[in-house]
């Protein structure tokens, strides 16, 4: 039995991390197929584990018990927990889909993978200077030009099979970037950087990706997850289901969980060629343009 600690983005690619530091890379075409075992339980907080191996809800994607989501947040960039944090901080506006950009900031040493981490389909960097600059140039994106910080990943979902071309979305990217460097009360030690869109379709395996039929809602005991990758973009990864379609599984549910091989070839993740392709976990289905569609499961 392995436990899963989430999806892993860098140079190579995607991967699936697992417990004492392995890692599995993942590729599109592959395989993946797996059984879910015993209960779920919290994963800790900064490195420790949760005292008490506290059960946790199967659809929530933190995956922590209430004292452990505490201990967390209690040192936390994102929580604004965490602010006298000395290392040199970038801003960036990331693009999911048209008209859907987000400003988000991200220390300088991980370059881009907080972008892949949230499934940023393109980007670009606006800024670099101390963490309390790059905030107030957050807020003043959000005030001054209508920009969120937060994209539900459910809107992300839902429109990563229609994206308009690169060119379009690079264009998008830029047009806000010049705004935004141009308007008043910009921080000033934060330094302007030019515009430079990255675009993430490729690594994501985008190209050609049919609509989801559905979206996994959590795992139970006993529930069996298998399918072939098409996709994967920030922690979703797109599985071609036998019968039902796309079927998009957030691996952020997958945190906690006792997880053994469905496949015949007794490995993690099950990336057998010829693995069973089944999907019997609950899945919220998503509704197609135009019609009506019963239950998947």
């Amino acid at each position: 039995m392995w436990w899963c600690s989430g999806v892993r983005w860098g140079a190579g690619g995607v991967r699936l991390g697992w417990g004492e530091g392995r890692e599995s890379a993942l590729g599109y075409g592959q395989g993946i197929a797996f059984r879910v075992v015993g209960a779920r339980r919290c994963v800790g907080a900064r490195g420790n584990v949760c005292p008490v191996a506290a059960t946790v809800p199967g659809r929530s994607t933190q995956a922590r018990c209430g004292e452990c989501a505490r201990l967390d947040r209690a040192h936390s960039v994102a929580a604004d927990t965490f602010l006298d944090d000395p290392r040199t901080y970038r801003v960036y506006l990331a693009w999911f889909g048209a008209g859907m950009v987000k400003v988000g900031i991200t220390a300088e040493e991980r370059g881009p993978a907080r972008l892949l981490e949230q499934g940023a389909v393109a980007f670009g960097w606006l800024g670099r200077g101390p963490l309390m600059a790059a905030r107030r140039c957050e807020e003043l994106l959000r005030a001054a030009l209508g920009v969120p910080d937060r994209i539900a990943y459910a809107e992300k979902r839902a429109v990563r099979a229609g994206l308009p071309g690169v060119a379009e979305r690079a264009a998008e990217v830029a047009a806000l970037h010049a705004r935004a460097v141009a308007l008043p009360g910009w921080p000033e030690s934060l330094e302007r950087i030019d515009c430079e869109v990255v675009d993430h379709a490729e690594a994501f395996g985008l190209a050609g990706l049919a609509p989801a039929s559905g979206v996994v809602v959590e795992l139970v005991d006993g529930g069996v997850v298998g399918g072939r990758l098409v996709a994967a973009a920030g922690p979703d990864l797109h599985l071609d289901v036998a019968a039902t379609g796309i079927v998009v599984l957030d691996t952020r549910l997958m945190r906690g969980w006792g997880l053994t091989a469905a496949g015949s070839d007794g490995e993690r993740g099950g990336s057998d060629p010829a693995v069973s392709v089944a999907v019997t976990v609950p899945v919220r289905q998503v509704p197609r343009p135009g019609g009506v569609q019963d239950q998947l499961f």
